[in-house]
């Protein structure tokens, strides 16, 4: 058969397998039987062989549709990446209406903003590191809305341009590039970035995954009033030199359902300002945290963290195929066959979780209890 279309990397995680296409940089989460298959596929000179292999596992009407099914997911797995290429437009900088100047590590972050509506894509979750200075910045952004697009440079560079619409494009692409600079890297030194947040207790981290509304923020910001250390807010980035995830300064972003559960708990959070940038998610708070000691600590847990009301709190074991249909959707993975690698083995060596919660002292215990079980692997 069509070998060109096989996996470029495979790895057997419990009762599932993942596996990794280069052309597409996608990951699958398959079952052993579907496995087994898909390997006499490929090994198969033909259909009538590959239909021989299978003959004795299956009836007649499954040796007829198998072999086309294989073939068409293994074509879907293989569509190549299409990266959009920015023209290089000249920066406008007539649009530089608002200067905001951030010290982050050290570092003095200059960004030009051309409204206050542009303002909101970034600034509020680096407000608490403003500063005001005559100083020499070392880096320079420019945001600015023009012809209903978004433009992002950086040092007068184009990074990217989107819709209106896609502002979240923008985000993301921004906060890369603002991790490379605090943390003097490039692009293709990083693994990926995990569309989750990740607290530390000082010696490992452990990274909190969920779908929206389901607390992921909440649980992070009550876990860093407790003593926990916020290393990333919804973005934690990876670094292939050494697989830790690296210290991300944005604060967390608290959304308006969740104001009266943090209220108690946090000093002075009637005082953080409301946000509305898309009416259609309500007021946002955004919660400074204190810095963690280092820049960086190795992950050795992912949880997926689903609040209940009235729940109890149960925190269990789930397979590799639930924690990827969660993790990898909104996150940003290297197409570097190296970088691929990496995530494979870091993935098949994780303690993988689901937590169910509703009350917060419990909660904390049981995230206490679980960073100094894994802290004795170290």
């Amino acid at each position: 058969m069509n070998n060109s279309l096989a996996p470029t990397y495979k790895k057997q995680i419990g009762e599932h397998c993942v596996l990794w296409y280069s052309k597409s940089n996608s990951y699958s989460v398959v079952e052993s039987l579907f496995k087994r298959f898909l390997d006499y596929y490929l090994q198969s000179e033909t259909i009538e062989d590959f239909k021989a292999k299978i003959a004795s596992s299956i009836d007649d009407t499954g040796s007829e549709t198998i072999p086309e099914t294989i073939r068409d997911y293994l074509n879907n797995c293989n569509i190549p990446i299409t990266t959009p290429v920015d023209k290089q437009i000249a920066i406008d900088a007539s649009n530089r209406n608002i200067l905001k100047q951030y010290s982050i590590k050290g570092k003095l972050i200059q960004i030009y903003y051309d409204s206050e509506l542009v303002l909101k894509t970034v600034h509020p979750s680096l407000a608490h590191l403003t500063t005001d200075t005559t100083d020499y910045a070392q880096t320079t952004f420019d945001i600015y809305l023009k012809n209903e697009q978004l433009y992002l440079y950086k040092d007068e560079e184009l990074i990217t341009c989107v819709p209106k619409k896609d502002y979240h494009l923008l985000q993301g692409k921004f906060i890369m590039q603002l991790l490379c600079t605090i943390h003097n890297k490039e692009e293709n030194d990083w693994i990926g970035t995990f569309h989750g947040s990740t607290l530390t207790d000082g010696n490992s981290s452990i990274l909190f995954v969920g779908e929206s509304g389901k607390g992921k923020s909440t649980l992070c910001a009550l876990l860093a009033a407790s003593g926990f250390n916020l290393l990333a807010d919804d973005v934690s980035p990876m670094l292939s030199k050494n697989k830790s995830i690296y210290y991300n300064p944005s604060a967390i972003s608290i959304k308006e359902g969740a104001f009266n559960v943090l209220q108690p708990h946090i000093n002075n959070f009637d005082a953080l300002p409301k946000i509305q940038f898309n009416k259609a998610k309500g007021f946002i708070k955004y919660l400074p945290c204190d810095n963690p000691e280092k820049d960086y600590y190795p992950c050795n847990a992912i949880i997926l963290v689903n609040y209940k009301s009235n729940a109890e709190t149960i925190l269990e074991n789930i397979s590799i195929k639930t924690l990827l249909e969660t993790l990898i959707p909104d996150s940003w993975l290297s197409p570097d066959p190296l970088h691929a690698k990496q995530f494979l083995d870091w993935i098949g060596r994780l303690n993988i979780y689901k937590l169910t919660y509703s009350d917060t002292k419990k909660v904390t215990q049981k995230i206490s209890e679980l960073f100094h079980q894994l802290n004795k692997n170290l």
